[in-house]
């Protein structure tokens, strides 16, 4: 089990936090703990990178709803980036937060010198489609992506702009002495490059398409419209700088017998009044293959029976959910004349009339065991 810190904990916000709450909880955090007010404090810098881990899950959507789920889930090539994300990583998040380009609003709030950003290139998004078999024991994927990649040929130059910082700093005069803002270059867009040759067929950002080859291993237990990342298999960033990712959209495909309810596979199995009467041995459908299943003696329509750990494994490692098998007991619709006959002397039989055991539990105390 993971000893990393809940993320709302970091934050110090409750899990029911609006956006705008994390936004300002982070800004909080952040500062406290900047490496510009902590010099050299290797402590305060773990936390700086500890809560820019925090706002990046949280902050978005489909990331926050997967921690929500899973935890700190990170199998598989799934699960998030965490303490591997640099510091460029966490500055280039500060536009968002404290204003300005890169690390802005940083720079001018203490007082420190403009910090080079390193671009990162976009990110992919992919819908990879997946039978139940494959989500129950995982596996792993070759699919091919079309990617943005550094054409050959081209060569790059420092922008004379911002002097390949990728910032430009502003001072303006003001009542209360000098104030600096550090801004985007507009003329590098951030990049601190700018392309010096590049062949014909090369647009502007030096980059050209590329079909590649990606191996995707994904683990068992995934669940429909979850969401995976592959760090640095996205496009690149032009002029050099972090590969965007690759983020992969789990698609679950229906099973036509097998029906999910998280962990566990449900089966309705349709049985005759005769079988069910007499018992008998019949096949079920399972992950993997057939299992034979024995039906006892005066089994009563609506029993369920269970096949541990024969359902899906469940994607933090805590073991598989269990096959949940409903017994239908099916009644013909029409009958012929010698068939009605037969039935008819049966009628009035006190073996033949609906005997409930009381002992035994309704509908619901079953629901309730089976899923409490």
């Amino acid at each position: 089990m993971s000893t990393k810190r809940d993320y709302y904990e970091i934050l110090g916000v409750s899990k029911s936090a609006t956006a705008e709450e994390i936004k300002k909880a982070y800004r909080k955090t952040a500062i406290q703990f900047h490496p510009d007010k902590n010099h050299g404090n290797k402590e305060a810098e773990e936390k700086f990178k500890e809560a820019a881990e925090a706002y990046e899950v949280l902050s978005d959507e489909n990331k926050r709803a997967q921690y929500d789920r899973f935890g700190h889930s990170r199998s598989g090539g799934g699960g998030f980036q965490g303490h591997d994300m640099n510091m460029e990583d966490i500055f280039s998040q500060f536009g968002d937060i404290f204003g300005g380009g890169g690390g802005g609003g940083f720079d001018s709030f203490f007082g420190g010198g403009g910090r080079s950003r390193q671009r990162k290139g976009s990110n992919l998004r992919i819908k990879l489609k997946l039978n139940l078999e494959e989500i129950s024991h995982g596996v792993e994927k070759k699919i091919k992506v079309n990617r943005l990649i550094h054409a050959d040929g081209v060569t790059f130059k420092n922008c004379t702009t911002c002097n390949g910082q990728g910032q430009v700093r502003k001072v303006v005069n003001t009542m209360l002495g000098q104030m600096v803002s550090t801004t985007t270059c507009p003329t590098c867009n951030g990049a601190g490059q700018l392309i010096d040759k590049r062949p014909s067929g090369v647009d502007s950002s030096g980059l050209v398409s590329k079909e590649d080859l990606i191996s995707v291993k994904i683990p068992a237990g995934v669940a429909d419209g979850m969401q995976l990342s592959m760090s640095g298999k996205g496009n690149e960033a032009p002029g050099g700088g972090i590969p965007g990712d690759l983020l992969i959209v789990i698609e679950e495909i229906e099973d036509k017998e097998l029906k999910r309810d998280g962990n566990n596979l449900v089966y309705d199995l349709h049985i005759s009044f005769i079988d069910a009467a007499l018992g008998t041995s019949v096949e079920v459908p399972s992950v993997g293959g057939k299992v034979r299943l024995k039906i006892e003696a005066g089994t009563q329509s609506g029993k369920i029976l269970r096949l541990r750990g024969k359902g899906v494994k469940d994607i933090n490692g805590y073991g598989s959910g269990d096959q949940l098998i409903y017994i239908n007991v099916w009644t013909p619709k029409k009958l012929s004349a010698d068939e009605k006959n037969k039935l008819e002397a049966f009628r009035s039989s006190p073996n033949f009339q609906p005997q409930p055991d009381h002992n035994e539990k309704g509908f619901f105390e079953r629901m309730k065991e089976y899923f409490g």
